[in-house]
């Protein structure tokens, strides 16, 4: 990894209660659709399709199901996680790279890109680059999976809830900051645990519009075959959608 690349995770990393510690992650989003939805879509699109790479894979939780079905890798860009995948599913394959610049030298048949990871590239520069990086990873024909913010989370006041974690129960306090200049949708999480533990969050999640993803799945070479919500059906009314699109070449 470069120095800007390691500078990045660890800003990432301070940014999010989950990523500095990713059993609770994992614990936390047990009960996510993820995987399956994307496993709807491609089976729709691309029945016959047998490889997966997965840009932005976090603790592996994904993987390790589409792994089921599909012979994957999985790549990250913070060492810490991509640790922890290797640890818990020693079985797959998962390497640390930056979506904007790394190149693994083949293609596959799916590329996906889930969590919202393609969120976390703020800048117009950063978004085309990983569009790119895409398009390096595919043939004529290879289908791409995004789940990302497609409109922001707004509340006027603060949410409250409660959440059964490894750690103990807690009480989390979250509110929205939105930017329209930049398209960053703030996310605040404050972390109180019954053992009186305490910690903050701050997310920054770049929105990305439906006609925003066409334009750079189109400049990129992909066609975008269908936008659908995130229970992967229609109508898509935000915030966040997943894009189906398919590499022309």
């Amino acid at each position: 990894m470069s120095s800007l690349d390691i500078v990045e995770a660890e800003r990432l990393e301070a940014s999010n209660l989950f990523y500095r510690d990713p059993t609770l992650y994992d614990s936390v989003q047990a009960d996510s659709d993820s995987a399956r939805i994307c496993r709807e879509l491609v089976d729709r699109h691309c029945p016959q399709a047998r490889t997966l790479l997965d840009f932005g894979c976090g603790t592996g939780r994904d993987l390790d199901l589409l792994a089921r079905r599909f012979d994957c890798i999985g790549v990250d860009l913070q060492p810490g996680l991509v640790d922890y995948a290797r640890h818990t599913r020693p079985e797959l394959d998962f390497r640390v790279g930056d979506m904007r610049t790394v190149r693994l030298g083949h293609t596959a048949d799916v590329l996906v890109c889930l969590g919202n990871s393609l969120a976390y590239l703020h800048d117009n520069a950063d978004v085309r680059a990983a569009f790119q990086t895409f398009a390096a990873h595919a043939h004529p024909g290879t289908l791409l999976v995004l789940c990302s913010p497609v409109a922001p989370i707004e509340s006027p006041s603060p949410q409250h809830a409660r959440v059964e974690t490894r750690l103990g129960a807690a009480t989390v306090t979250i509110s929205y900051q939105w930017d329209l200049r930049t398209q960053i949708n703030t996310m605040r999480r404050h972390w109180v645990f019954d053992s009186g533990e305490e910690c903050h969050d701050a997310i920054r999640r770049r929105v990305l519009g439906p006609r925003e993803l066409e334009l750079h799945a189109l400049l990129a070479g992909f066609e975008v075959l269908e936008i659908v919500n995130e229970t992967g059906a229609l109508p898509v009314l935000g915030p966040g959608a997943y894009t189906v699109a398919r590499y022309q070449g």
